[in-house]
């Protein structure tokens, strides 16, 4: 039989003894199986092996990514990937006077927390049109600062964004903060410029068509539109829209493990960054 079937007796023999082996493993992957499952379930959003190794940190579960791979591939679990975008929208400013430098020069981080914010507005399909998402997000911690839904591209809500900002996070901005956008209408109305005057902030703005300028936020819109994908057929109101941006900032600022916030949420990050203590320090220390 060996013969027929291309196998040597010895590797036959060698086979059946591991056979206990075998089973051993099996039942371990198994298990590790179920917490990679409950970390990628974690919240109802989908979540690629970093993502999941990840939230297994803030589980107290220590596992090696490629591990956590190996299993997402042997049990079939797959997360959506994220495709380029071919009609990616130019952002199309209207060229004024009050067009702002583009102090911030893709220097992103380099700077600490709260020192530049970026903000922007997208685009929310609904059942054949839009609502519009205004946010503001710090760009070394990763927080969503302040985020405001509309149904109109009325001016009111940008303008709300700040007053919002303002109300939760003033006390942490100082007169150096820079406040980045494109050069949107939004952003260039008489309007806009005296509330971040007002609150002693400063302007800068992307070039114009330049959307790499401001890629962070473009990038941050891009990953919550995936994650929200699956829940869009499930709204039947501006409501239904609302509570499902908002639980998922929720979720994002305290609980969506970012791999370059040294695998910690971006509230998190703020706290270890501000207190020096690290919520993962226990975890860090044991092996993998």
């Amino acid at each position: 039989m060996c013969a027929l079937a291309g196998v040597s007796r010895s590797g036959y023999y060698n086979w059946i003894q591991s056979a206990p082996a075998r089973s051993i493993r099996e039942q371990k992957d198994e298990q590790d199986f179920t917490l990679i499952l409950a970390a990628y379930q974690y919240r109802g959003y989908a979540k690629g092996a970093r993502g999941i190794y990840m939230r297994l940190l803030h589980m107290g579960v220590r596992m090696n990514v490629k591990k956590i791979r190996r299993l997402m591939k042997k049990y079939h679990l797959f997360c959506p990937i994220r495709k380029a975008n071919p009609y990616r929208r130019m952002a199309k400013a209207i060229r004024t006077n009050a067009v702002a430098d583009n102090r911030v020069k893709r220097e992103f981080r380099i700077h600490g927390a709260r020192r530049i914010l970026l903000t922007d507005i997208t685009y929310i399909p609904y059942d054949g049109h839009f609502f519009y998402l205004s946010v503001i997000k710090d760009a070394y911690t990763e927080q969503v600062l302040s985020h405001v839904l509309s149904e109109s591209l009325e001016l009111d809500f940008v303008l709300e964004t700040v007053e919002q900002l303002m109300r939760n996070h003033g006390a942490t901005l100082d007169t150096n903060v820079l406040i980045h956008s494109d050069q949107g209408c939004h952003y260039t109305s008489t309007k806009f410029r005296q509330i971040v005057s007002s609150h002693h902030l400063r302007q800068s703005m992307s070039r114009k068509g330049n959307c790499w300028d401001n890629a962070p936020q473009e990038s941050f819109f891009g990953h919550m539109k995936d994650e929200l994908g699956p829940m869009m057929k499930q709204w039947n109101s501006f409501f239904d829209v609302k509570h499902s941006i908002d639980d998922w900032m929720d979720y994002y600022n305290n609980d969506r493990g970012q791999w370059s916030l040294n695998k910690l949420s971006p509230n998190e990050f703020y706290s270890y960054i501000t207190t020096g203590i690290d919520p993962l320090s226990e975890i860090r220390s044991l092996g993998n």
